[in-house]
């Protein structure tokens, strides 16, 4: 088996911006607003999959394999269609989780179609639409290869007990990156980014959501079931350390062009950048701190009043063939949700590909694994306090 790798993976984490829609919204919902929540019984539309072969599916730029000659086409895309006869529109419409919060939320608390039958957005996110019963339930009869094969660290999240509204489509761990070889020592823990001969030169990323759970668990905290008193502890020490001037500036995804440029020695980061940045530069390291890191993930839903929901479950189970997965996962290089992928790269003709199977990034080791977790989400009500705590910090 010989399977390419992806050239242009982007992060899927994205920026919070400064109280935009979804914050907005949780400020309703913190008020006491029902209007927006859906009742179980009006979530489902008549389902015409059995007579219309098709769906559609909106996702990010850059998240799914191309063909090496004609980056419109999508091998896997292609496979499923051909496997099922089911045809697939692949919109790649999300740029921003804040951004299309806002695009589709008018019509799902209005109990309108949004057109889509399928979308992956990341797990903070997606904790928002299961609360306010905007996405429909997954019969997961149709879905034998999730209930196998999904990862048991990704099975059971706060928001979503069972994964029945949301299955992963991939995953990633926010840890540190540094250049071993400009810094000239290792870095193994959170406080070490506040050494001397770091000041002014790291930087964190800026979304709430992306970034309170490493620094969290750098203070020993369960981010599991962190309490409000642990992210003021957070912010007040980003306070100090603002003021001291140990970090350069808050980021987005652009944080990569400071490590490689060297402007910046060591910066809050995702395991998917880290890998390709380490094809051009082997001294650029991630860590997994010994205190842990946050594992999250970008997940597919089925939005409320879709009208082709099995075959969006089937496209969905589809992706958890360890082939298929296996194939996802050279070319986006992500963790995998599905573990049993592993042993397909590894039987991999290709040199390159089968090394992916060794590479703790896309299969986390045993060690790596113990430290990791999924940090519980911030709920509507307190969206709207820490939001504007977090954003004043940043500068947003």
């Amino acid at each position: 088996m010989s399977l390419p790798r992806s050239t242009m993976p982007v992060a899927r984490r994205t920026l919070l911006r400064a109280l935009g829609g979804g914050a907005l919204l949780g400020g309703l919902a913190g008020c006491g607003v029902p209007a927006a929540y859906v009742a179980p019984g009006d979530r489902a539309a008549a389902d015409v999959s059995g007579s219309d072969k098709r769906l559609t599916w909106a996702n990010w730029p850059l998240y799914i394999d191309t063909d090496d000659d004609d980056t419109t086409e999508r091998p896997t895309l292609r496979a499923f269609g051909k496997q099922t006869g089911i045809s697939v529109d692949y919109v790649e419409e999300i740029n921003d989780n804040d951004e299309f919060f806002g695009k589709i939320s008018p019509a799902l608390m209005n109990h309108q179609s949004t057109g889509r039958d399928l979308i992956v957005i990341s797990d903070w996110m997606c904790a928002r639409f299961v609360r306010l019963g905007w996405v429909q339930e997954m019969d997961r009869a149709r879905q034998p290869r999730v209930a196998k094969y999904l990862d048991p660290l990704l099975r059971s999240p706060a928001f979503d007990p069972g994964r029945m509204f949301t299955v992963p489509w991939q995953s990633g761990i926010t840890g540190i990156a540094y250049d071993r070889r400009r810094l000239g020592r290792e870095i193994r823990q959170v406080s070490d980014l506040w050494a001397d001969d770091l000041k002014g030169r790291v930087t964190l990323l800026s979304g709430l959501d992306e970034s309170f759970a490493l620094l969290m668990q750098g203070n020993g905290v369960d981010v599991t079931r962190w309490t409000a008193d642990d992210f003021h502890t957070v912010c007040d020490q980003v306070e100090k350390y603002v003021h001291q001037g140990r970090i350069r500036r808050f980021t987005g995804n652009d944080y990569t062009k400071d490590l490689v440029s060297g402007d910046v020695l060591a910066c809050q980061a995702y395991s998917g950048d880290v890998i390709q940045l380490q094809a051009d530069n082997p001294d650029i390291r991630f860590v997994v701190p010994e205190s842990g890191a946050e594992l999250w993930s970008d997940s597919l839903m089925i939005p409320n009043l879709a009208r082709h929901k099995a075959n969006a479950e089937r496209l969905i189970d589809f992706y958890y063939d360890p082939e298929v997965a296996a194939e996802l996962a050279a070319w986006v290089n992500y963790v995998c949700p599905v573990p049993a992928a592993q042993e397909v790269l590894a039987a991999s003709d290709d040199e390159d590909t089968a090394a992916l199977a060794e590479n703790p990034l896309i299969f986390p080791d045993a060690t790596m694994r113990k430290r990791l977790a999924i940090a519980r989400d911030i709920t509507s009500g307190e969206r709207v306090e820490f939001a504007k705590r977090w954003n004043t910090i940043v500068g947003l």
